[in-house]
């Protein structure tokens, strides 16, 4: 199937390698999407929807990006930090008074935002129901105790993230952070993306399709063992969709990922207006942790709600001033500050990789490699 949408020339090497991903079938259904000073130089879908090969990924075609929605929720915080509503470095028991028990009176929000709250999982299985149960997960997590002393090292908190945070918010605004991105973010900037999928937008989605072969073996590094709970036919359901999860249920494809995160490449710029200020796009780079991540078990530089750019991270880049993040499966957003571009990468076939899938890190590459002609 051939490759659609848009792509300048300097980037014509990202539109090589994205239909050779195509072609070779590493992609089933994908998107790409660079925004250069806040507007889109790289626009390109392709393939098929569906795992059978009988729908086409059209323009509007949206997936869910899994973790990638991180990155929506983080940008949510930042947003009411640079209104003067939310201080990064003040006790999350300010905005949430029950959670500041049991050794969590000095769990701040940017440790949230960072994985290094101490609280990757919670201390019961979950299920699908539990997690859309907003109070349920909320709860449960207010009268948990740290696993480990927060602040002082990460540990990925896969879907605690967005409750955490999420909660937070929701005390703040006395709205669920999927209406606060909606109303805030995607509206202003005319983004396709959401957390929490209203019953119109069905139509539209591709179902993400498992990951192919077994899982890999564990890694030996990995100091903490956290509940997946989901599986990827689970996300087909309804409830899913629905449901606001807003460490991963995010859908939207490359264009609406790559649209919303310029925001932080361009300094808070947007082609309508400022949406937040240089300084608190900056602070993402206050560093918050740096070193194997007790989760995952790889080597990570955490900063205020992104990874940040290092030598032995997954994902590099040639900015000094640059921060990711990915989803299950491997979707993929990086946010170069210096070079004030936004690389994403939205795709429905998952691997088992994560963020050192090739197929995002060759766009990837790719992308910087034009940058530099």
């Amino acid at each position: 199937m051939d490759i659609q949408g848009d792509c300048t020339e300097q980037f014509s090497a990202v539109r090589e390698v994205f239909a050779d991903s195509l072609h070779s079938g590493a992609d089933v259904g994908a998107s790409v999407a660079i925004y250069l000073d806040g507007e889109p130089v790289v626009d390109l879908w392709g393939g098929y929807a569906d795992q059978a090969r009988t729908r086409p990924w059209l323009r509007d075609t949206i997936t869910n990006v899994w973790s990638t929605t991180k990155t929506m929720t983080a940008l949510c915080a930042l947003v009411l930090a640079d209104r003067g509503e939310l201080d990064l470095s003040a006790p999350v028991a300010t905005y949430w008074p029950e959670f500041g028990t049991h050794g969590k009176d000095r769990i701040e929000v940017r440790h949230l935002l960072s994985h290094t709250a101490g609280l990757p999982d919670w201390n019961q299985p979950m299920t699908l129901d539990d997690l859309c149960d907003r109070e349920k997960a909320t709860t449960l997590l207010a009268r948990q105790t740290p696993r480990w002393l927060p602040g002082t090292a990460s540990g990925y908190h896969r879907f605690t993230h967005g409750f955490l945070i999420g909660e937070v918010i929701r005390r703040i605004c006395q709205q669920p952070i999927g209406t606060f991105f909606a109303d805030q973010i995607a509206a202003p900037l005319d983004a396709d993306f959401h957390i929490g999928l209203a019953a119109e937008n069905d139509h539209r989605v591709s179902d993400v399709i498992p990951a192919p072969g077994p899982a890999p073996a564990a890694n030996p590094r990995v100091a903490i063992q956290v509940g997946a709970y989901v599986t990827a036919q689970e996300t087909w359901r309804t409830q899913w969709r629905r449901a606001e999860i807003p460490a991963a249920a995010g859908y939207g494809n490359a264009r609406s990922v790559a649209a919303v995160q310029s925001v932080l490449a361009c300094g808070g710029r947007t082609p309508r207006g400022r949406l937040v200020s240089e300084a608190i796009c900056r602070a993402v780079f206050d560093e918050q942790s740096d070193g194997i991540d007790l989760v995952l078990g790889i080597p990570l530089r955490f900063g205020i709600g992104y990874a940040l750019n290092a030598g032995d991270a997954p994902v590099t880049t040639a900015g000094v001033h640059s921060c990711y993040w990915g989803g299950r499966g491997g979707s993929l957003v990086v946010n170069d500050l210096d070079a004030r571009v936004t690389i994403a990468y939205v795709m429905n076939r998952m691997t088992h990789l994560g963020l050192t899938d090739p197929r995002g890190q060759k766009l990837l590459r790719a992308a910087y490699k034009a940058l530099t002609r």
